[in-house]
């Protein structure tokens, strides 16, 4: 198990959450459009995530592309990214630093053919879904709201505020915080 992937998986949840949570700040209504164009980009990098689960399970994952044709409501929505988000923590948990250097192949929905080290997987979905919640932070910045302020460094000092004290090092203790 990396601890890393650990740090990094937890703080994708909590970044989720987070930006799930400010959505219901918007007015639908008075921004429909900005406000579909964010349910869309937080849809697909969940489908994206679900497929990439399917590819590390060796399981069919279902899609046919990388979107859906209805993008769920906002609580259904958030409902489903938290879901995902928990099976990639307790996936983390039980593959080994052996099973991560593991090189799968597969296929993406539009037919192209992929081979990724399980470890590269999960940087991807990680990755993934921080690129498209950055464009949702554009578009809430657009139209007048804060975003959620979610870097890691914020992540790491909420969930041990001790870090905040110059000179403290964690600790094997503190270090445990970080595994929700």
């Amino acid at each position: 198990m990396s601890s890393l992937l650990t740090t990094l998986f937890s703080y994708n949840a909590w970044a989720n959450s987070d930006l799930c949570d400010k959505m219901k700040s918007v007015d639908s209504n008075a921004h429909s459009s900005a406000f579909a164009t964010a349910l869309g980009l937080i849809c697909h990098y969940n489908v994206v995530a679900k497929i990439f689960s399917g590819h590390l399970q060796g399981l069919a994952h279902g899609f046919t592309s990388d979107t859906l044709e209805v993008t769920p409501p906002l609580d259904e929505l958030r409902s489903q990214v938290l879901s995902v988000d928990q099976w990639y923590i307790e996936y983390i948990k039980t593959i080994s630093d052996e099973s991560l250097a593991e090189t799968v192949s597969f296929s993406f929905t539009d037919g192209d053919k992929g081979l990724m080290s399980r470890e590269e997987m999960l940087l991807h979905v990680a990755l993934h879904a921080t690129v498209h919640r950055g464009e949702v932070a554009r578009l809430l910045w657009q139209l007048s709201l804060t975003p959620p302020w979610e870097t890691l460094a914020v992540f790491v000092h909420q969930c041990e505020p001790q870090r905040r004290l110059q000179g403290l090092r964690p600790t094997q203790d503190t270090q445990a915080t970080l595994r929700l």
